[in-house]
């Protein structure tokens, strides 16, 4: 099973001011449609990027649904060693239904 929060704890964390990093894996053309205050690096990217995700501090992974953003944790725990990676259950589309109706769904 993989290491995941869901919005609902995500929301609580972020309105407490906890010091944790958003790490977007959606492509750019999603990721203007709607986002949150988060580093932007596509799931294809992440090899080259991987000095931008620190293991010095919780990260949450977004995606669309929280499928890529599951492949994202799975390989950056195997290949990296990381051991701070949460998965967002249900994406940004979840955080949009739960948690901002104000943010567009698509």
């Amino acid at each position: 099973m993989l290491p995941e929060i869901t919005v609902t704890e995500l929301s609580k964390k972020m309105a407490a001011g906890e010091d944790i990093l958003l790490v977007d894996v959606r492509e750019p053309s999603e990721y203007e449609i709607c986002a949150l205050p988060s580093v932007l690096i596509p799931l294809a990217e992440i090899p080259k990027q991987v000095n931008k995700i620190p293991q010095d501090k919780p990260v949450v992974l977004i995606c669309h649904h929280g499928f890529r953003s599951a492949q994202a944790l799975q390989y950056l725990q195997q290949r990296y060693g990381y051991q701070n990676l949460l998965n967002l259950k249900g994406g940004i589309h979840a955080w949009a239904e739960q948690a901002d109706p104000d943010m567009p769904i698509y």
